[in-house]
């Protein structure tokens, strides 16, 4: 099993889904819960496709901030 921290975004198109931490894997759909259950099954075929290896050398989160930032322009 491989546990991720998720994050889901909310777009005027839908919702966007992807594991903190591990680039390249992102799931989307119309919903929050489908966006979620992508991503899941995105990973998985990620996973079983290129095996564990893909996995390695990403540690292990500890915490999750979400923070909100500005750019002066």
């Amino acid at each position: 099993m491989v546990k991720t921290i998720t994050g889901v975004e909310e777009h005027p198109g839908g919702y966007v889904a992807y594991p903190i931490g591990l680039g390249g894997v992102v799931g989307q759909a119309d919903s929050y819960e489908e966006a979620l259950a992508d991503v899941t099954s995105t990973l998985a075929f990620h996973v079983q496709t290129c095996g564990e290896e893909v996995l390695k050398g990403h540690e292990p989160l500890q915490e999750v901030f979400v923070a909100e930032g500005a750019v002066t322009m």
